[in-house]
């Protein structure tokens, strides 16, 4: 009786370690996932200067459009956490989308072959940094599950482990991505 006893205390305490050490492996994949989306945004941030000091040169005098966008990327690099990081970066991506739109109105600014160079690689970390965000939001979403999943929920709280913010891009983006696509002229 003593030994069936001692057998289901050692079963229950070896089966904790496991979601234990289960949910540490979870908060480590979330965590690494933060940090693939600090480098991506780190990339853009690099990236900004150069095209704000290229279009400087073609359109001085769209002053107001430039300060925004330096305006945008410092906020950006300040935000801390999830959620104030997705609203500066919904940020920083409009005012560089408005910078973007003024090479329309500079014919020598939109064949500039640095210019296009910077486009082309805005858009390749712009890439990268959605894919970060879903695998963000994919181990975020996997972590919670898995802290409110029985019998996991009996003590991960206990534990230290709480759930965690999702890298959302806010009301704002999606009603902005909802609505229809803006239209292009050439």
């Amino acid at each position: 009786m003593v030994w069936a006893i001692v057998g289901v205390i050692a079963l229950l305490v070896v089966y904790a370690i496991f979601i234990y050490n289960g949910l540490v492996g979870m908060q480590q994949r979330v965590n690494q996932a933060f940090a693939d989306i600090d480098v991506q945004l780190k990339q853009r941030h690099d990236l900004i200067p150069n095209l704000v000091e290229t279009v400087k040169g073609y359109a001085a005098h769209e002053r107001g459009t430039l300060e925004a966008v330096v305006e945008a990327r410092n906020a950006a690099q300040a935000a801390q956490g999830p959620a104030a990081q997705a609203a500066a970066e919904q940020q920083l991506s409009g005012a560089v989308g408005r910078l973007l739109a003024l090479a329309e109105a500079y014919p020598d600014l939109k064949a500039s072959a640095n210019f296009q160079q910077l486009q082309t690689d805005l858009t390749d970390v712009e890439n990268k940094l959605a894919a970060a965000r879903r695998f963000f939001n994919n181990a975020v979403s996997e972590f919670n599950a898995a802290i409110q999943a029985f019998p996991a929920v009996l003590f991960a709280q206990q534990m230290g482990f709480a759930a965690r913010e999702f890298f959302d891009v806010g009301a704002d983006a999606r009603t902005t991505m909802d609505a229809a696509p803006p239209t292009v002229k050439f």
